[in-house]
Formats: C-alpha cells, structure tokens, sequence
C-alpha cells in the first residue's frame, strides 16, 4: 500500500496545474512536464492535487508519479539548490554567463558548460551553488561537475556535496619486507 501516493499535493499561490496524457505544472520559476502512466489517474480538488491508481498493480508507480509531481511543484514554486565544495590546493572555478571554467590540477582548465534553467553561483572561488527548478536536471548537473574530480579517498581533494562524510584511507606502510 503505497502511503506516498495517497498524501494530496498541496498548490501554492502561483501555481497551476493541467491535467491530460501528462501533467504541466507551471510557476513563477518555469514550467515542468510529469508523465502520467497507464493506471494512475490526477484530480485536482480546489487547492490541492490527488493521484489514484486503478488497481495495486501500479502501487509503484503511483508514489513514483506522485513524488515527481510534488517535486515538480516545489520547483516551479520555491527551486532546489545544490552545494558542491572544491578541496584542493589551486583548484578553483570561474563562472561567466553560462559557462563554468575549473581549474583542478589538469594540465588545461576545464570548461564546463550549463544547461539551460540551472544558474550557478561562486563563492571563494571554491564554493558553487547551483539552483534550478527541475529537481533531476539539478541532481545531473551536480554529478557531472563533481564527476570532474571526484573525491580522492587518500589525499582528501576533488569536488564534492557540502556536508558530503568522506572516509580518509590510510596510504601504504612503507618501504617493507626483508
């Protein structure tokens, strides 16, 4: 029984919604599309919207399509943000307009372009905020940057989540053996 796809939406002021083969959800952030699969069906009751499936067939879906809708109406209305941290001595990162320029140890600077609906800030040249409306294409574009220079485990540098727990291995004993 699915316990997610039974909780209503609820809309804030500023969002509408449409209801056919797919649901369009639009704010003052943008719009976004969720598909709507065979099976699950959309009402909208004055300020809210409620998703029913026609048989527990589709339990899945059901709280599948109703976390993207919700997630789609927190986006349209109020955004995500994602935070990314650059660890490391010289490395560093450079925004103009839509293009991200790193500089993380390479022997060239890496040029890293955003799509549209995701705009990037920099703090300390080290510190990158990236917001969108879209949830996923937000998640995407931080895993591609941090995919750049990911975390290496023994000396603690590359790109990674603020708050992201990395575990610091231990390097080799030394010169052994007899």
């Amino acid at each position: 029984m699915s316990r997610i796809g039974k909780k209503p939406i609820p809309l804030p002021k500023g969002v509408k919604v449409s209801i056919g083969d797919a649901l369009r959800v639009e704010g003052p952030k943008g719009a976004l599309t969720v598909p709507v699969p065979p099976g699950i069906r959309v009402h909208q009751k004055d300020s809210t919207v409620e998703l029913t499936r026609d048989g527990d067939q589709y339990a899945a879906l059901h709280g599948l399509t109703r976390a993207l809708a919700a997630n789609a109406v927190t986006g349209v209305s109020t955004g995500f943000t994602r935070e990314l941290d650059i660890v490391g001595i010289g490395y560093r990162a450079d925004v103009k307009g839509n293009i991200i320029t790193f500089t993380l140890g390479y022997s060239h600077p890496i040029e890293f372009v955003l799509p549209p609906g995701v705009e990037c800030k920099i703090e300390k040249q080290t510190h990158l905020v990236l917001s969108s409306f879209d949830k996923q294409l937000l998640g995407q574009v931080a895993a591609n940057i941090r995919a750049l220079r990911p975390p290496d485990p023994y000396k603690n540098k590359g790109i990674r989540y603020t708050g992201e727990a990395l575990r610091k291995k231990v390097g080799k004993a030394g010169a052994g053996g007899k």
